[in-house]
């Protein structure tokens, strides 16, 4: 597997599925199996039994991981592919649109 491009806290667009265009905060990656957690994305309805942090259960609404390669980085409000280049002896990501480094 390729190095993950997307990092926790970056804001995401997904660009393929069933919440097409939906904008999101990343709440966690998995890169072993290629997923990411997307704050109001892929929600889903669990029907939880009541234990001790939900006293009543019932159904909750909960996120979804959706696949990293559905997702694409927004730097400046702007969707972009994600490259790697040496800056002096460190490895940044970049914005390849604008060709900015992101961090």
């Amino acid at each position: 597997m390729s190095t993950v491009k997307i990092k926790k806290g970056d804001t995401v667009k997904v660009i393929a599925g069933r919440d097409n265009n939906a904008e999101g905060k990343v709440l966690s990656v998995d890169a072993k199996k290629g997923k990411v957690l997307v704050e109001g994305v892929n929600m889903v309805t669990k029907h939880a039994k009541p234990s001790q942090a939900n006293p009543n259960g019932g159904i909750i609404q909960k996120e979804a991981p959706i696949d990293i390669s559905n997702v694409m980085l927004v730097y400046k409000g702007k969707a972009t592919r994600v490259g790697f280049k040496m800056e002096g002896d460190k490895k940044v990501r970049y914005a390849k649109a604008t060709g900015e480094v992101i961090d």
